[in-house]
C-alpha cells in the first residue's frame, strides 16, 4: 500500500498506488468531490488528493482499513449528527473500506464547504 510520503503528482497515480478494492473507494470520493463542485481545481498536497475552490476545500486519503476525510473543522462540527456512526476528529471522518460511501452526505459536506469558502471570497471582496 501507498505513503502518504510518495512522490505522485496527480490523483489518478495517487489512487493507481492502493489495492482494487481501496482504489473503487478512493475514486469514488474523488468522483463525489469533482461532481459537487467541478470548479474545483484537483492536486495532490500533504501528500494526498487536494481541492481547491476559493481557497481549500476538502483533502481526501486511503488507509488500510478505511478512507480519511479531510473537511475541515467547521464542516466536522455542522455534521456531527449525520457522522456520528463514523469515527471523526476534529477535522476529519474516517469512512471503513468495508462499508459503502455515504454518496449523499459526502456531497452535502464539500458542498457546505464550497459555501463557506464563496462566503469568505465574498466578505474580502466587500472589506477592499
Amino acid at each position: 500500500m501507498q505513503s502518504r510520503n510518495n512522490t505522485v503528482t496527480d490523483v489518478p497515480s495517487y489512487i493507481a498506488g492502493f489495492p482494487a478494492g481501496t482504489a473503487k473507494l478512493l475514486k469514488q470520493f474523488r468522483d463525489i468531490i469533482r461532481k459537487a463542485t467541478p470548479e474545483a481545481e484537483e492536486l495532490i498536497s500533504y501528500g494526498m488528493p487536494a481541492y481547491k475552490y476559493h481557497g481549500v476545500l476538502v483533502y481526501f486519503a486511503g488507509y488500510e482499513k478505511h478512507v480519511g476525510f479531510y473537511p475541515t473543522p467547521s464542516v466536522i462540527k455542522e455534521f456531527a449528527g449525520k457522522i456520528s456512526r463514523y469515527k471523526y476528529s476534529k477535522g476529519a471522518v474516517q469512512f471503513p473500506l468495508d462499508e459503502p460511501i455515504p454518496v449523499s452526505l459526502v456531497t452535502q459536506m464539500v458542498k457546505f464547504r464550497m459555501k463557506e469558502n464563496l462566503a469568505k471570497t465574498a466578505t474580502k471582496k466587500r472589506a477592499k
